[in-house]
């Protein structure tokens, strides 16, 4: 497995690309508003991306047919925009990707709409926490699958269960690269496989179920739900290893 080790020079082009992630998603967050349609929030994020002169990565890409994945309720991941208008109480998932001078930026975040239930703040938070809590605790040496367990156990721990067979990833000159990283571990060793070094640059993305982590792809081929048929959440930030610690780049 060739984990890239990127320049300084090289890690500034990719933060200038995920900046224009952080400023697309900052947009939608401040305009979900009951009534918006989710095709109002994909055209919104594109404009922003096109007019800071990046492209909407996620476009086209194995096929998808919009700049940004809209996620809604129970859908986990790779929502298509649709013409549904937000409706007080909904979880929305907003992912959004971006290329820039030939660089990618990948991030997402999950919010509520107006007024949402004790429950799905506590599921939303265990996303978002979960990926705080990783990027706190990566240094240089770890193991990537030290950080899978790590956000495993964090998970578990606040009575939700991460969504298998998708997972976190290495980004640069493409927008998915080695490694993959999962939201669990895989195998019985945290001690095994590559170590985390300086220069590496890659996208964790907490992906949450409520009871069954098992994922079920709908029938546009694209939304993915768990099996227990409940709301899930998803965060994700792209991260560099500089000076041994992770700094995050998908801020806007």
């Amino acid at each position: 497995m060739a984990i890239a080790l990127r320049k300084p020079k090289e890690i500034e082009k990719l933060r200038a690309a995920n900046k224009i992630v952080g400023g697309a998603l900052d947009l939608l967050r401040k305009n979900t508003k009951v009534g918006m349609s989710l095709k109002e929030m994909d055209a919104m994020a594109e404009d922003y991306i096109r007019s800071h002169g990046a492209k909407p990565s996620f476009k086209g890409l194995y096929g998808f047919p919009n700049a940004v994945c809209t996620s809604l309720n129970e859908v986990i991941i790779h929502g298509i925009p649709s013409d549904y208008k937000l409706q007080e109480g909904d979880v929305i998932g907003y992912d959004i990707g971006t290329e820039f001078d030939g660089w990618f930026g990948d991030a997402a975040i999950s919010m509520g709409v107006g007024e949402i239930s004790k429950e799905d703040e506590d599921l939303i938070n265990c996303s978002k926490d979960t990926l705080y809590y990783a990027i706190e605790n990566i240094k240089q040496g770890m193991r990537f699958k030290e950080l899978s367990y790590l956000m495993e156990q964090f998970i578990l721990n606040r009575g939700f269960v991460p969504l298998r067979n998708f997972c976190g990833h290495g980004i640069g000159k493409k927008p998915h690269e080695e490694p993959e990283i999962p939201n669990y571990l895989e195998g019985n060793n945290p001690k095994a496989g590559p170590k985390i070094k300086n220069g590496m640059v890659f996208c964790l993305e907490p992906m949450i179920c409520q009871k069954d982590s098992k994922p079920v792809i709908l029938d546009n081929g694209w939304d993915v739900v768990s099996a227990d048929g409940l709301r899930g959440s998803h965060y994700e930030h792209t991260v560099a290893v500089i000076n041994g610690k992770a700094e995050i780049l998908s801020l806007a």
